[in-house]
């Protein structure tokens, strides 16, 4: 399931996996209703049961209601006409009670199944699944996953009522003429077509799963504000629309041929299954006729095998249920499995250190992304001393996002180690170390909440600190974007949740406050941490971060690293590094990398002649 570098195998278009596998999954939704919903669960095994009971009980009644009339006995007759309608009227009351539990699958689904799924996405250490497109295809299947799988795992629990509903009808079938018990395997045919259908269908969801996320995408461009823009100037919507088009026909074809083999298969299927009906009816009327068995024994067999197309057919859709519910249950597991093996390889247990002594060094740091040839980073090593300030340089592609992820351990190198005040980062307990760690990305969070809470999520355990939150926002220099906020703190921010929506300069300032909220970091990131923001507002910040940085370097040996194209606020780090195609080529201080006149002077150079021109 994983290669060299640690992350998962590609995957196949189809996984089979064990029924204990399935067995397990199927205990644990069963735990979920009935933690949720015991007496809700009781009322349905209950019904079917009775449901159970009144098939064979009116088939029964029926019988000795036509016999005991031809014999005369009125007594007899009535009382078992009571019987059969009493039983009919249990099955027609109960029966649509049964057929979908509604509360038995939404409430476990959404309260419990989904908060699982997503928790274990979220408990992957690395980014992995979040940066392949083939993983990407499975976790799609798996974020909409949890109100089908508890359905399927209901639906698994109706079947076996369904299939004994089945077997008691022919056992009814069967007291009339063993020979009627050839409809069983009759029975069965459509039930293996069904399967092979269904899978002919899971197969094309995963196959068009690219295609389908694809017309999604497009579908959002064309309909957020943000593209929207752009689109409107270029003149480009048209193209849009039929680039979303091509993938949606893509997707929707791909699935109609597979939906048709699929009704190929269930006609083949009931075709053969008719043939054998129509045969068990016409032997059953011969024998009644020859004297073999008695006009009740027909009535009821004639009753029974026309009610066995409708108790054929549930069994057959709640069985097909179950065999559908594979394309999102299969995903699950490979999901599961994933994060079991990226636990595995988590051997880290150090606690981080309180303050750092020595610093960060990489010893001959590589690491590739998966499903290309070139190397992100490719023998990278250098020290990074503790209480230092670390501008990483380079053109876009030359490894420096890769480089400051490997640090928040987002990857585990191919070769060479990162070691942290001399030991092996991949030694430290994840979670421990990453709550050392500040941090303001490039592609940073808008999160759907208010102001207040968006800044507080930078250090969870001060969500609700207000002195804490304002300071943080009073250090990223964020206050005017606090004070143009009508409710203040409580701005509900996002206009997809109907707050109000900042600018891209205010969203990345109060990104930045969220990055200041921890007090006594180990290693403090800026990944172009004012890309959205105007000269002024970035030559300030660079400031009050600057300042930050030497003071927790003083504190704690903090080592600050940022990333920045901007060469102009980089020259007061104490170390810059020079990165180009994945390797470390310079290494200094601004002033000493400038009188070597090598990458880092000429890039340097042509930034600030740029500046100079447009200036």
């Amino acid at each position: 399931m994983a290669d060299g570098t640690g992350a998962p195998s590609p995957i196949t278009a189809a996984t089979h996996y064990p029924v204990r596998r399935w067995a397990a999954l199927w205990k644990e939704l069963f735990g979920l209703a009935w933690h949720r919903m015991p007496g809700t669960v009781v009322f349905y095994f209950a019904a079917n049961a009775v449901v159970l009971a009144s098939v064979a009980g009116s088939a029964l009644a029926l019988r000795w209601t036509i016999d005991a009339t031809i014999r005369g006995d009125a007594g007899s007759a009535a009382l078992a006409a009571v019987s059969a309608a009493l039983a009919y009227t249990l099955d027609v009351v109960l029966i649509d009670l049964v057929a979908t539990p509604i509360p038995l699958i939404e409430q476990p689904a959404i309260c419990d199944l989904l908060p699982r799924v997503l928790g274990d996405l979220a408990a992957l250490e690395t980014l992995d699944h979040l940066e392949r497109g083939d993983v990407l295809d499975r976790v799609a299947i798996v974020r909409r996953s949890s109100w089908t799988i508890m359905a399927g795992f209901w639906s698994s629990i109706g079947a076996v009522f369904a299939l004994a509903q089945l077997g008691v009808t022919l056992v009814l079938l069967g007291t009339v003429s063993p020979w009627l018990l050839l409809l069983l395997a009759f029975a069965a045919v459509p039930l293996w077509c069904d399967r092979r259908g269904s899978r002919a269908v899971a197969e094309a969801d995963l196959a068009t799963a690219e295609a389908f996320r694809l017309q999604q995408h497009l579908f959002e461009l064309a309909t957020k504000p943000a593209a929207g823009k752009e689109i409107r100037v270029a003149g480009s919507a048209a193209e849009i629309v039929r680039l979303q088009e091509q993938a949606w026909r893509q997707t929707m074809d791909g699935r109609a041929r597979a939906a048709a083999l699929g009704a190929a298969w269930k006609f083949a299927g009931w075709l053969v299954f008719t043939a054998g009906f129509a045969a068990g009816l016409a032997l059953v009327v011969d024998r009644t006729a020859h004297g073999a068995g008695s006009v009740g024994d027909l009535v009821m067999a004639v009753t029974v095998a026309a009610n066995l197309r409708i108790t054929l057919h549930g069994a057959v859709t709640r069985t097909a249920g179950v065999a559908q519910v594979s394309r999102f249950v299969e995903p699950l597991f490979w999901m599961r499995d994933h994060l079991a093996e990226d636990r595995a390889r988590r051997t880290g247990t150090v606690v981080a250190p309180p303050v750092l002594r020595d610093g960060i060094t990489f010893h001959d740091v590589g690491y590739t992304y998966a499903g290309t040839d070139r190397r992100a980073l490719d023998g990278i090593s250098v020290r990074l001393p503790a209480g230092s300030v670390v501008a990483v340089v380079g053109e876009y592609g030359s490894g420096k996002t890769t480089l400051v992820k490997l640090l928040a351990k987002f990857y585990r190198t191919d070769s060479g180690r990162v070691a942290v005040d001399g030991v092996d980062l991949a030694d430290f307990e994840t979670k421990a170390w990453r709550a050392r760690i500040s941090a303001a990305f490039q592609d940073f969070g808008r999160f759907a909440t208010t102001f207040g809470e968006n800044v507080g999520l930078g250090d969870l355990p001060h969500l609700e600190d207000r002195g804490r939150v304002a300071a943080a926002v009073e250090q990223a220099d964020a206050e005017r974007v606090l004070r143009r906020l009508a409710d203040g703190y409580d701005t509900l921010l996002g206009r997809d949740v109907g707050g109000l929506e900042l600018s891209e300069g205010q969203w990345q300032k109060t990104a930045l406050a969220r990055a200041s909220m921890r007090p006594d970091p180990l290693l403090f990131i800026l990944d172009e941490p004012t890309a959205s923001l105007d000269a002024p507002s970035e030559q300030q910040i660079f400031q009050r971060h600057m300042a930050r940085a030497r003071e927790l370097g003083a504190r704690t040996g903090a080592v600050t690293v940022i990333v920045s194209h901007r060469f102009s606020t980089v020259t007061g780090a104490d170390l810059i590094l020079v990165l180009d195609k994945g390797r470390l080529v310079e290494v200094g201080a601004h002033d000493e990398l400038m009188a070597l006149g090598g990458r880092y002077a000429d890039l340097y150079g042509i930034q600030a002649d740029a500046y100079a021109a447009t200036a």
